[in-house]
């Protein structure tokens, strides 16, 4: 629908500029998804530790771990994998759905200021060679397309994507690590190795969640600022939609 024509007792209102739609919903999702991913990792790296344990007790004395222990061991240390790549599947899909909707916002903010195309917002993530950095400038131009004073600060987008890399390439490592074992030493090498990846994991968690709170907050800072407000005894424009 249109506004209404001007008239002498009726002036015309210009046509409303496109509003920012909430974030603080999806910022709570990824939020919380990214510490209940965090959570878990700590819980899975001190059963990488206990398993590591009976591994290494197996081969001081092969005599001294029951069978029921072994495979209480083995059913555990599989299950905390499994757990741990549901919550980890969880905060990756809560992120990209806080991602698309403060890259939608950023759009409105700066029509012209985004280098990738929305195709980018999962394709960055998974094709090879370009994943190292197209993230992160999709990430960077919401930032400044969200941000005013504190948009040339990307101190912490920057320690965020370290992170997030250096963690990824570990998990990776890590994972490589753990299929190819064959040995108990290997096993018992390869549970420890997670926990570092872990720990590094949490780290770009921690920075994640800063990245998600810090665009979030002044995403809606501009939307409350964006909102329409009705001029002191001015009539109300019917007839918008």
């Amino acid at each position: 629908m249109y506004p209404p024509p001007a008239s002498p007792t009726h002036p015309s209102y210009p046509p409303p500029p496109p509003l920012l739609r909430p974030v603080r919903g999806p910022a709570i999702l990824a939020v919380v998804a990214l510490v209940a991913d965090s959570l878990v990792g700590v819980v899975a790296a001190v059963i990488d530790l206990w398993y590591a344990n009976v591994v290494d007790r197996i081969i001081a004395d092969p005599t001294s771990v029951t069978d029921a222990e072994i495979d209480t061991a083995d059913l555990v240390y599989a299950l905390s994998g499994i757990v741990e790549t549901i919550a980890y599947l969880a905060a990756i899909v809560a992120f990209l759905v806080w991602l698309f909707r403060v890259r939608a916002n950023a759009e409105i903010l700066a029509p012209h200021g985004h280098r990738r195309s929305r195709a980018w917002l999962i394709l960055g993530w998974i094709v090879p060679i370009v994943s190292l950095w197209f993230p992160k400038q999709i990430v960077d131009d919401i930032w400044d397309a969200s941000a005013r004073s504190w948009s040339s600060r990307k101190g912490l987008l920057h320690a965020w994507w370290a992170a997030w890399l250096i963690g990824a390439w570990v998990s990776n490592v890590a994972a490589r690590v753990l299929f190819s074992a064959d040995e108990a030493d290997a096993l018992a090498a390869a549970a420890r190795f997670d926990v570092v990846s872990i720990a590094l994991m949490l780290v770009a968690a921690v920075f994640a969640i800063l990245v998600v709170l810090r665009i979030s907050g002044e995403q809606e800072k501009r939307r409350t600022e964006m909102s329409p407000v009705l001029r002191p005894g001015a009539p109300a424009p019917t007839g918008w939609a």
